[in-house]
This record gives C-alpha cells, sequence and structure tokens, in this order.
C-alpha cells in the first residue's frame, strides 16, 4: 500500500521511501521508515494531501504519495 491509498483519518507506518522521486526536504522533515503518518486532509481533485507525519504537518503531491509505501494501523 502506498501513502496515496490512505483515506482521511486513517494512519500507517511508513515502510519504504527508497526512490529517486523523493525529495530530500522530505525525508529531512521526517518522512523516513518506522514514522507514523496521518491523512489530515486532501485538496479538491485529491491533490496535494495533508498529512502528519510524526507531528510535523505538511502537503505533498499525490504523484510524491505514490513513491512511499506504508502499512496501515488498525485502531
Amino acid at each position: 500500500m502506498t501513502l496515496a491509498d490512505l483515506k482521511r483519518g486513517q494512519q500507517g507506518i511508513i515502510t519504504d521511501v527508497s526512490s529517486i522521486h523523493i525529495p530530500l526536504k522530505l525525508l529531512e522533515m521526517g518522512c523516513l521508515p518506522g514514522n507514523s503518518v496521518e491523512l489530515v486532509q486532501v485538496a479538491p481533485f485529491a491533490d496535494p494531501m495533508y498529512l502528519n507525519i510524526n507531528g510535523t504537518h505538511l502537503a505533498i503531491r499525490k504523484e510524491t504519495a505514490m513513491h512511499i509505501l506504508i502499512e496501515t494501523v488498525d485502531e
């Protein structure tokens, strides 16, 4: 499953970001394997996605989110 597949309010754990399509700035802001992620909001037309990654709020494009693998967290 990728980050782009998350539904609003759903949480997951990042498992892999080993892609050349991931900007270094996202890695510096905590988009790393093992970190928790939650989809907070989606803009109109589903792009960009507003995320909470380990307490850091950021918006990323859906195209970039498709390259970040996650495992969902069941609550």
